[in-house]
């Protein structure tokens, strides 16, 4: 064997290491760099939850004060006409319906 084989061989083997050691120290990078990535999109999930449900909320309020208020107009026009004396009007404080003429 020439003395320049061994010397070559050993570049070799060198070369490959250290391309064995990027290819590791790249994948360890990908790796920290997904798992970054998951704990964002985790992150970003569950605030972007949270803004949903605040927004849920904020429109089931809205249609209990809604109906809330129509209840109310609902109740006062039925008072009137129960006391008008208008037939089929229910009386909300006493819940009497106001009867038929006949």
């Amino acid at each position: 064997m020439s003395p320049r084989k061994p010397a070559l061989i050993a570049a070799f083997a060198m070369l490959t290491l250290g391309a064995a050691a990027c290819t590791q120290a790249e994948q360890n990078k990908a790796e920290q760099k997904a798992d970054t990535a998951a704990k964002d999109t985790k992150a970003a999930a569950a605030q972007a939850g949270e803004v949903v449900e605040s927004g849920a909320m904020k429109a089931a309020q809205a249609v209990e004060s809604g109906a809330g208020k129509v209840a109310d107009k609902l109740e006062d026009n039925q008072a009137k006409a129960a006391a008008e004396g208008r037939p089929g009007a229910v009386d909300p404080a006493t819940d009497q319906r106001v009867p038929a003429k006949k």
